[in-house]
C-alpha cells in the first residue's frame, strides 16, 4: 500500500530540521575539531635576531609602534624587563603600520605558574591581518598547549578553527616560544570577490606546523570562515578574556614582502 506524508507532518519535520541547523550555527562547539591529536615533538634551542631589513615592532623598551585596536588610542600593555605583558583590561593592541604579505617573527612566554585548562590557559593570539576593533581578522592561535588538551584546531600553532598544527612543538610554561610566520595576504577584485586566497606558513620553535596552509576566510569563534575585502591591515595581538595569568612577548619584527 502506498504511504503518503501529511502536509502537517512534513512542515513539522522541516521546522525541527531548521531549528537544529539554527542551534548548530549558534554553538561554538559546532566548529571544534578534537581528532586526530597532533603528536608531540621537542623543539631545538631558541635564538633569533632581527635581520637588517626588518621593521622592529617591539625592541624591549617601548610600544610606540602599537595602538589600542578598539579606538586607536595609545597602547597600555606593560613593558618591563625587556618584555611586553598583556593587559587584559585594556584589550587588543595592533600595529600602527599596515601590511600586506610579510615575514613575521615573535617570541612569547606562558607564565611558569600558569593556571587553568583548555582554552582558559595562557590564551592569546596573533592576527595576521586585523580587520576590526575586536577579534576580527585572521588568527594564529597562541596558548599553553603543553600537556593541556583542547580542540586541536584551537591549540597553539593552529589557524584558529580552520587548521590544526602538523605537530605540537610547545615548550613547557616559563620557557620562551618562537613563531616564524610567512603570511600571504588575500587579494580581492573591485567587486569584493576573492582573486586569491590567503596562505600561512608557520614554524613553531623552529618546527614546521603550518605548510602553506590555505585559509577559507577570516577566523571566527562561532560560525564558518568567510572573506571580507581589504587592501592592507595591521598586525594584532589579542588580550584574551580567560582568567589565567597574562602571557608576555619579546623580539617582534616583520619584513614586508610586497
Amino acid at each position: 500500500m502506498k504511504r503518503t506524508t501529511s502536509p502537517t507532518l512534513a512542515l513539522l519535520t522541516l521546522a525541527i530540521v531548521g531549528s537544529s541547523c539554527a542551534l548548530a550555527q549558534d554553538d561554538p562547539k559546532a566548529t571544534e575539531q578534537w581528532e586526530p591529536v597532533p603528536k608531540v615533538v621537542t623543539p631545538g634551542n631558541p635564538g633569533s635576531a632581527p635581520p637588517s631589513d626588518a621593521v622592529v615592532l617591539f625592541n624591549g623598551r617601548d610600544i610606540s609602534q602599537w595602538e589600542a585596536s578598539k579606538d586607536h588610542s595609545a597602547a597600555h600593555w606593560k613593558v618591563h624587563d625587556g618584555v611586553l605583558t598583556v593587559d587584559k583590561t585594556s584589550g587588543n593592541i595592533q600595529t600602527k603600520q599596515k601590511f600586506k604579505s610579510y615575514q613575521l617573527h615573535l617570541e612569547w612566554q606562558v607564565p611558569k605558574d600558569i593556571t587553568g585548562e583548555g582554552q582558559g590557559r595562557g590564551n592569546s593570539g596573533v592576527f595576521l591581518a586585523s580587520t576590526g576593533p575586536g577579534d576580527e581578522g585572521y588568527e594564529v592561535q597562541i596558548m599553553d598547549s603543553f600537556k593541556n588538551p583542547t580542540y586541536v584546531n584551537g591549540q597553539a600553532g593552529s589557524v584558529y578553527k580552520q587548521a590544526a598544527p602538523l605537530v605540537n612543538a610547545m615548550r613547557p610554561p616559563g620557557e620562551w616560544q618562537t613563531y616564524d610566520i610567512i603570511w600571504t595576504a588575500p587579494t580581492f577584485a573591485a567587486d569584493g570577490s576573492v582573486k586569491s586566497a590567503a596562505y600561512v606558513t608557520l614554524f613553531h620553535n623552529g618546527v614546521l606546523v603550518q605548510n602553506h596552509t590555505e585559509l577559507a576566510g577570516e577566523t571566527f569563534y562561532i560560525g564558518k570562515p568567510k572573506y571580507n575585502a581589504y587592501t592592507e591591515a595591521p598586525i594584532k595581538l589579542q588580550a584574551h578574556g580567560d582568567h589565567s595569568q597574562p602571557i608576555s612577548f619579546r623580539n617582534i619584527w616583520v619584513r614586508p614582502l610586497d
